[in-house]
């Protein structure tokens, strides 16, 4: 007795297409091409698709491993800027003068004109690969220490905070000289971790930062050519953000201190620019 071949079901999204496979979720058939092997049996499409993370979920997991995000755009920026302002200038690393340094630099004749964006833009302008390629290897540094026990947000404020801070130093100590890099800004962070280490009972020279930020500081005062008071400027403000940010158990201030303190400082620098136009 000749017995009818098995009728094989039908793929349920190519149903022209017979299988003998199906789902060990769902138990629908379907096509090799809509299995996509699992740790127990293989599943479709639509049973990995549901279990996906909607997107809220996955860009929060995307950021959660990201722990250097703001450190690597900050970096990223400083490199774009120094290229934009060095390209076609026959000065490139010579540490000579172009229209694009001076377009971005600080002065206190270019504030005098109502152009106070130089507070900013003056901490990524760089004038050598030396100057850039120093001042970013301390901020991956810094950023790699300080970012993730911070958050991204703070993280970035106390670095803008301490930028304008420098740009403010600058001016006091030398406001007719045209001034440029993220070196006030570094030296914040510099600042900001010090303090932390302090008030949580290390002794920042007994580690690498303590010995890194003396060093700097000797080259700062004894090297011709470096802005004293945009360093300095930058290391107050930044080792204030610090103080509130870094507080010991003890003490805890509320976390939003911890977003106030360094747009206040900001906001100080700012301000005393501006008293000094």
């Amino acid at each position: 007795m000749n017995l009818p071949p098995p009728v094989l079901p039908k793929c349920t999204r190519h149903p022209e297409r017979p299988t003998g496979r199906s789902c060990t979720r769902c138990g629908r058939p379907a096509c090799s091409e809509c299995l996509v092997q699992a740790t127990v049996g293989s599943h479709c499409l639509e049973c990995i698709r549901r279990d996906r993370p909607d997107t809220r979920t996955r860009a929060r997991y995307w950021n959660a491993g990201q722990p250097m995000l703001a450190t690597k755009i900050i970096i990223a920026i400083n490199v774009l800027v120094f290229i934009y302002t060095n390209t076609g200038s026959t000065y490139f690393n010579s540490g000579g003068m172009n229209k694009h340094l001076v377009d971005l630099g600080l002065a206190k004749v270019f504030l005098s004109n109502g152009e106070w964006y130089r507070l900013l833009t003056c901490g990524f302008i760089h004038f050598s690969f030396f100057h850039v390629g120093m001042n970013m290897f301390l901020l991956f540094q810094l950023g790699s220490m300080m970012e993730r026990e911070m958050g991204r947000t703070r993280f970035a404020l106390v670095y803008f905070a301490a930028l304008l801070a420098g740009s403010a130093g600058a001016l006091i100590a030398n406001p007719n000289a045209l001034t440029g890099g993220a070196s006030g800004a570094v030296f914040g962070l510099m600042g900001a971790a010090f303090v932390g280490m302090r008030l949580r009972g290390v002794n920042p020279m007994q580690t690498g930062l303590g010995i890194t930020l003396i060093l700097n500081l000797v080259l700062t005062v004894t090297v011709s050519g470096i802005s004293i008071g945009g360093h300095l400027g930058g290391l107050v403000g930044g080792a204030l953000c610090g103080f509130f940010l870094f507080s010991p158990s003890h003490r805890r201030f509320p976390t939003w201190v911890g977003y106030v303190v360094p747009v206040g400082v900001a906001i100080a620098a700012f301000v005393v620019a501006h008293s000094l136009v």
